[in-house]
């Protein structure tokens, strides 16, 4: 007798495989390019038949967005949270800016390039890049606003300070297919400048800050302490 057992096939729900599918489009997108989403390139990448992408997105167009959409906002999440319980708003704009400095940014950064070159062409797309955009817009200003109201920044119009300091750091990501080596300090540090002079901050402050202390893993509880004798 064969004492071989077969393995049982697990059936994933719609909700799973969909986004199966968007999270593999999304890493495509970011490591190859937007031009590489396409339903039989996901498809083999998951070995399952192009007909099964097809069944949850029938436009190569509406994978593309998604891919984007998700890509982008796993970008926001990771540089600059919704829920920052764990610092003040210089230290999380000061780690924001830190973090989109790094080579690990550039992969976004061309991302961002590819996506607002293609949605020229893609009306799919072009609808996708300006939701991201006015979320950066929006995640951004309520971190201003709340400096101001805590006394950390000193601007009238969080919104617009907002703006400024995501052009500049668009700017300066449109160069990560080039390269940066021999760029100047003040350069580099554009985007830096910008935020502290438009919130009324010292030159250094942000670059200076204390880093964000933020728990990596549950603490163990405390033991208890030792009954006092008797």
């Amino acid at each position: 007798m064969s004492s071989s057992v077969q393995r049982k096939r697990v059936r994933k729900t719609p909700e799973a495989r969909r986004a199966e599918i968007v999270q593999t489009a999304a890493r495509v997108a970011l490591t190859e390019g937007l031009e590489c989403v396409t339903l039989r390139r996901i498809a083999e990448e998951l070995a399952v038949r192009p007909g099964l992408i097809s069944h949850y997105f029938p436009s190569a167009e509406d994978l593309v967005g998604e891919a984007f959409s998700v890509a982008s906002t796993g970008e926001l999440d990771a540089l600059l949270p919704a829920d920052r319980p764990h610092g003040t708003p210089t230290q999380y704009l000061a780690r924001y800016f830190a973090l989109s400095a790094g080579d690990a940014y550039d992969d976004i950064s061309r991302l961002w390039i590819n996506a607002r070159h293609l949605s020229r062409y893609r009306p799919v797309l072009r609808d996708r890049v300006a939701e991201q955009e006015l979320a950066s817009d929006d995640r951004l200003e309520r971190l201003i606003r709340e400096g101001v109201e805590r006394g950390e920044f000193r601007t009238d119009d969080p919104r617009t300070a907002a703006i400024q300091i995501l052009v500049v750091l668009d700017g300066l990501g449109a160069h990560a297919n080039t390269d940066r080596s021999n760029r100047p300090e003040a350069v580099t540090r554009m985007a830096v400048t910008t935020a502290e002079r438009e919130l009324g901050l010292a030159h250094g402050t942000l670059t200076e800050a204390a880093p964000l202390r933020e728990p990596t893993e549950p603490q163990a509880p405390k033991p208890a302490a030792p009954a006092a004798p008797h």
